[in-house]
């Protein structure tokens, strides 16, 4: 049993704190790009609560381009390989199967992938592991995801891609207790996207999948607010406890203590055995 597994997803919610290993993160401008700046961030992350850290070498921001191989690889594998050795499950963020690869084989628990395994081999390469799988979903790709967003119905279209692709990572041999869905928050939406689906997020706790929501500072936050990006923390946690009250079971986030308190005081609210003592 990996550290993910003894988590019991299905309790949650956890939190999964964010680390960018890259200089053009549209959160943090490029202050970790270094291993050395990783893991200082990585241990401020796991001293605030972090239940699980996500570690990710390529960004996906709207407009990004992608990198290389060779260069995601040199970025992400030696953080993987010394936060590995701690007592906290490591997340990558990847959608090339190559690092999917080194990553588990340098001890990460979860692949997050925002392309939600349609590179050829990445099913194969994952199915042969103990490793667990984020599926998201993304209408287009980063570099023009947010140029013209469409859906009839967004929270269906969603949903539908979503069920597809657990299907076919379950017929290609990764069990159901081995994977977790993303909707995308941000990823080919408009703000009225994003709202419908944080809205309906509870529809897709009938696909029998815990669900991961990414809202952290994100530009919907920004657009309801007025707030740039390093204004955004209380937007963030606001979002973020919503989606917990809509079924959601980690939350992927920037500000791990913010989230971290609000977390255990909602728990303690809903919590009657606590009640009397």
């Amino acid at each position: 049993m990996n550290q993910l597994q003894q988590l019991k997803l299905n309790d949650g919610p956890y939190v999964m704190g964010i680390i960018n290993v890259t200089p053009d993160s549209f959160s943090d401008h490029g202050l970790y790009a270094t291993t050395d700046k990783a893991l200082e961030l990585a241990e401020r992350l796991i001293q605030e609560g972090a239940d699980i850290l996500d570690i990710g070498g390529e960004s996906t921001r709207p407009g990004s381009l992608g990198v290389s191989l060779e260069e995601e690889l040199r970025r992400v594998i030696p953080v993987v390989e010394i936060l590995s050795q701690k007592n906290i499950p490591i997340s990558v963020d990847t959608s090339k199967p190559e690092v999917m690869q080194a990553a588990i084989s340098a001890g990460a628990s979860i692949i997050n992938d925002v392309n939600a395994l349609q590179a050829p081999g990445a099913i194969e390469i994952v199915a042969k592991s103990r490793a667990i799988i984020c599926l998201m979903h993304m209408q287009g790709k980063p570099r023009s995801m947010q140029e013209s967003p469409y859906y009839v119905d967004v929270v269906s279209e969603v949903k539908s891609f979503l069920q597809h692709r657990i299907d076919i990572a379950v017929s290609g041999g990764i069990p159901y207790h081995r994977l977790i869905i993303d909707p995308g928050f941000g990823f080919g939406k408009t703000l009225k996207h994003n709202l419908e689906l944080l809205r309906n997020l509870d529809q897709f706790v009938q696909m029998n999948v815990p669900i991961l929501a990414g809202l952290s500072r994100k530009s919907m936050l920004g657009a309801i607010t007025g707030n740039d990006v390093d204004n955004r923390v209380h937007a963030s946690v606001a979002a973020a406890l919503f989606a917990v009250t809509k079924g959601a079971k980690i939350l992927r986030v920037h500000d791990v203590k913010a989230t971290k308190d609000t977390i255990m005081v909602h728990n303690a609210l809903i919590t009657r055995n606590n009640e009397g003592n």
